[in-house]
């Protein structure tokens, strides 16, 4: 009876800590799923902007800096070099461009009656609010794993394994302001 409990109690120690960790394996894994559904949609982005920059630098020459900011930072993702955290890091300054670029178009009335600008927009306005629901599961899954890798008793077996936290996609802290809705009209 006492070898029967011992055996009991040493399965039992030896079936948490794999639990645990096939639960920070299964949790780091939804990130990289999530975070490829995402970056299957940062591309298409990134292969929409383009033809916007082109339709808007056809009625705004002077914004060049501005147009080659947008194409640098394409040319970033589309080498394909980054880690997810420098990916984050990427898209979080490019919500800020794209920013100055819908600024920019309120300065030219005639391209917002465009029919191809329309397209494009309504095209983008989509493809945005899919990002951003990709981005809140994203992340939703990266708290939940960096809860994990940081909570009793799972960070030990998370920095056993060398398990390290994830960054979550930010806002820049100008677009958490108010808008001054006078300044817009």
């Amino acid at each position: 009876m006492p070898l029967i409990v011992l055996i009991g109690v040493l399965v039992i120690g030896l079936l948490i800590p794999v639990m645990m960790y096939n639960t920070l394996v299964g949790k780091r894994n939804q990130i990289h799923n999530i975070f490829g559904t995402m970056d299957a949609l940062l591309k298409k982005r990134w292969d929409l902007i383009p033809n916007l920059v082109s339709t808007v630098k056809g009625y705004a020459d002077h914004e060049r800096g501005l147009f080659e900011a947008v194409t640098e930072a394409r040319s970033k993702a589309q080498q394909g070099q980054l880690n997810e955290d420098q990916q984050v890091g990427l898209e979080n300054s490019f919500m800020q461009l794209l920013g100055v670029v819908w600024a920019t178009v309120e300065n030219y009335p005639d391209l917002k009656a465009s029919d191809n600008f329309m397209h494009l927009q309504r095209t983008l306005n989509e493809l945005e609010e899919q990002i951003s629901a990709a981005r809140r599961a994203y992340n939703a899954s990266v708290t939940d794993y960096n809860n994990s890798v940081q909570m009793f008793p799972t960070n030990i077996i998370a920095s056993m394994f060398n398990f390290k936290e994830k960054t979550l996609f930010q806002i820049a802290a100008a677009e958490r302001e108010n808008p001054e809705v006078g300044k817009l009209l």
